[in-house]
């Protein structure tokens, strides 16, 4: 992410390190001196990023089961008196919370006369349609069938019959940091893409440097380490136009709508980026709608870090403006992958 800090503080940084220096994750001071390259000077990456390699990793992904586990929003979007509905692949999901405070979810129009079931009252476990209270929830009625559910903590998931896919019993959920030494911050965009053009995206670090230089600088993917199913880059967060903090991150895809980045050396070892694609539906031009929700989960193993969490509230705006803002290049990116396909178009294979 892309922090400005006061000029004081970067005066007092006095530990600068080469261009290419590696991480060092016990280092006193995260930065390192590494000035913004030029962009008559920055080398393109075009030849590494060789359409074949990402489509390899891609196919990879595409074939990983989500068992009909959709992604619907982060934990904190479902209170307990209220009922949240949200869209999936056309069909309406209404979510809401039981005594003791699990998620759960059933179809999205009230059977009685097709109301909406959004911002009902919630009481005794049970769902209460707005138009003439009639009580819903699990075993009460066999024409509304409840949806298994379930809240991470972090984000809400709810399991839908998905053509291709053979139903699990909960969602593939990456690694993560320890919940009790880190904080987490959760963003929600929507594109005309696919999921699958969502995850092409992320697939594609190359893209990095050129797309996002107020983000990123110094970016290279390591071959050696790196396969089908994994993707190992060494890249530099951008903090000023002289300062970054280099780490090394690895992306993965637990199944074929979400991607991972973890930090597996450097400033925030163990922290976690996950995108989740959802579908929400197709328009009567068959334009698709995908709702990317990212979770950014951040920690540190630093003693600083606890001042950092308790000021969470506070720097959650500044971590969700800057993944906002990668999200609406990198929609854009992924729209028109759509926009080229629905054309027929093919480009690099």
């Amino acid at each position: 992410m892309t922090l400005r800090l006061p000029r004081d503080l970067v005066a007092r940084i006095d530990r600068p390190a080469g261009r290419h220096a590696a991480p060092e994750r016990r280092s006193p001071n995260p930065l390192r001196l590494m000035p913004e390259e030029p962009r008559d000077r920055l080398a393109g990456t075009w030849r590494q990023a060789r359409p074949s390699r990402i489509h390899r990793s891609f196919l990879d992904a595409q074939g990983r089961n989500p068992g009909g586990w959709h992604v619907v929003g982060a934990s904190t979007d479902v209170g307990a008196n209220r009922s949240v509905t949200r869209t999936v692949g056309g069909r309406e999901v209404v979510l809401w919370r039981a005594g003791d405070g699990s998620l759960l979810a059933g179809p999205g129009t009230c059977p009685h006369l097709g109301a909406l079931l959004d911002d009902c009252e919630v009481m005794h476990d049970q769902v209460y349609c707005r138009w003439h209270g009639l009580a819903l929830g699990p075993g009460v009625r066999r024409d509304w069938l409840t949806h298994p559910a379930r809240d991470d903590g972090v984000l809400l998931w709810v399991r839908l019959p998905t053509d291709g896919e053979e139903p699990i019993d909960a969602p593939a959920l990456p690694v993560r940091p320890p919940v009790d030494a880190s904080f987490a911050t959760v963003v929600s965009l929507r594109g005309t893409c696919e999921p699958s053009d969502v995850i092409a995206n992320r697939l594609d670090p190359w893209h990095g440097t050129w797309y996002h230089p107020y983000a990123f600088s110094h970016l290279t993917v390591d071959d050696a380490a790196s396969s089908d199913d994994r993707l190992v880059v060494d890249v530099a967060f951008r903090v000023t136009r002289r300062y970054a903090v280099p780490v090394r991150a690895e992306f993965t895809c637990p199944d074929a709508r979400t991607i991972v980045m973890t930090i597996v050396d450097g400033e925030g070892e163990g922290s976690v980026v996950e995108t989740h694609a959802t579908l929400v539906s197709h328009d009567r031009n068959g334009r698709p709608t995908t709702v990317v929700t990212e979770a950014t989960i951040a920690h540190s193993d630093r003693k600083g870090f606890g001042v950092a969490r308790s000021l969470a509230p506070l720097l959650r705006p500044a971590v969700a403006s800057t993944a906002r803002r990668l999200w609406v290049d990198d929609l854009a990116y992924a729209e028109r992958r759509w926009q080229l396909r629905d054309r027929g178009e093919t480009y690099g294979y």
